[in-house]
């Protein structure tokens, strides 16, 4: 693939980088945050449900990529 459909998977790559790495910074830092300050069990369970949902977008987004990339006969 050249030209503009891989600047634009480069573009959503870096993305999915992005939010990866800001998702773990915020995951940790809100469970340290939790133990410190006590917080109650289900807002921790709240800060998994959410980086979890960020995970599996940032999974299905380079899922998406891949399969664009490899030419799969049942490209979206």
């Amino acid at each position: 693939m050249t030209g503009r459909g891989s600047q634009d998977d480069s573009a959503q790559m870096r993305l999915v980088g992005a939010v990866i790495a800001l998702t773990m910074i915020l995951w940790l830092v809100a469970n340290w945050a939790g133990r410190q300050l006590g917080w109650p069990s289900h807002y921790a369970f709240l800060a998994d449900m959410a980086a979890m949902g960020a995970l599996i977008w940032s999974l299905l987004v380079v899922w998406r990529i891949w399969r664009r990339r490899t030419g799969s006969p049942h490209q979206q």
